[in-house]
């Protein structure tokens, strides 16, 4: 296996001439590079629990859980770190190998609340699973104790472009954005980033995310795809249902761009067939959240699930395959 196809020095057209190929021909690409760089029979298996929820002070356009909307979100302060656990270990049981945890705040603040997630991180590390965590952003001093907890990714997703970003976010810079990812890297922590499609942005937006994902000096080690899940009470509640073959898009393009990267079918699962998953999976999809909710928003459920790998022969892939190290050294061979 050779590295020639790990770069980091993409341009927008050469994206935009990957993005815009014809899908059938983006997919066989895709399914190439993915079949060279990854096991096609393995899927990550993640499990995400919202561990405090609601009543953030951000206004991202299309989040439930920011205060100043009206939506069906019920606050509910940080969870004890039992509960945590047991949750964890009911997702370990059934396949889950990764388990995130996230907290609808800005930014992580040094309090008491903080030292109560580090402890999270530490039980969960200690049950065999990586763990990760999305609080927000991040201080290079908060990345190091999360390293020193054992978290193993953290996951702060871009969204959108730079271009597009002030239409869905005003409270914080895409900027500040990159700046924890920055943090993250400096600390050793796996980086997990991605976006959101059906914001409301251009083609060329979503190209341009991809451009700033592809463009890191080291790929992130996890690239979430999410479809916007429409909520009643936020801005974007009208938006309109991202079409299937999108995502097919999406999810091929960032495979080509990064090829070892886990490039991760995220927010709108539920409401793709198994013959539309299947072909994301085509398409180098290699990750998916799995469990009854996906933060506030449904997901499908662990049996479902089993079901679907059994069809299609896939299998959960194991914990703690060192993506980070591998792609370091594709990237500096």
């Amino acid at each position: 296996m050779g590295n020639s196809d790990i770069r980091s020095d993409w341009s927008v057209a050469e994206i935009a001439a990957l993005y815009n190929t014809p899908l059938l021909e983006l997919v066989f690409k895709a399914a190439s590079l993915h079949r060279q760089y990854n096991d096609t029979a393995e899927v990550q298996v993640c499990t995400l629990l919202s561990i405090k929820t609601g009543g953030c002070s951000e206004d991202c356009a299309y989040c439930p859980q920011a205060a100043r909307y009206s939506t069906d979100v019920d606050v509910q302060a940080l969870m004890k770190k039992e509960e945590v656990l047991e949750y964890a270990q009911k997702a370990k049981d059934a396949g889950s190998t990764r388990f995130c945890m996230g907290a609808a705040w800005r930014e992580v603040r040094d309090n008491r609340d903080f030292d109560r997630v580090l402890d999270m991180v530490k039980g969960v590390n200690e049950m065999g699973m990586e763990v990760c965590c999305t609080l927000g952003m991040l201080t290079e001093t908060q990345a190091e104790k999360l390293a020193e907890a054992g978290l193993y990714a953290y996951n702060h997703n871009l969204d959108t472009s730079k271009e597009h970003y002030s239409e869905i976010i005003t409270t914080r810079t895409y900027d500040d954005r990159l700046e924890t990812l920055e943090n993250v890297r400096k600390a050793g922590v796996s980086v997990c980033c991605g976006g959101i499609i059906g914001l409301g942005e251009t083609h060329d937006d979503r190209i341009k995310m991809l451009h700033t994902l592809a463009t890191m000096p080291v790929h992130p080690e996890s690239v979430p795809i999410n479809a916007l899940v429409p909520i009643k009470g936020t801005p974007l509640a009208e938006n309109k249902k991202v079409d299937i073959w999108d995502m097919v898009r999406m999810i091929a393009t960032a495979r080509v761009l990064m090829p070892a990267t886990m490039v991760r079918l995220s927010a709108g699962r539920t409401d793709m067939s198994v013959a539309e998953q299947a072909l994301c999976f085509m398409a180098g999809a290699n990750s998916i959240f799995a469990g009854d909710k996906l933060l506030t928003t449904p997901n499908p459920s662990f049996d479902e699930d089993n079901a679907m790998f059994q069809l299609l022969g896939l299998q959960p892939r194991k914990a703690f395959k060192d993506e980070k190290a591998y792609l370091r050294e594709m990237v500096e061979a």
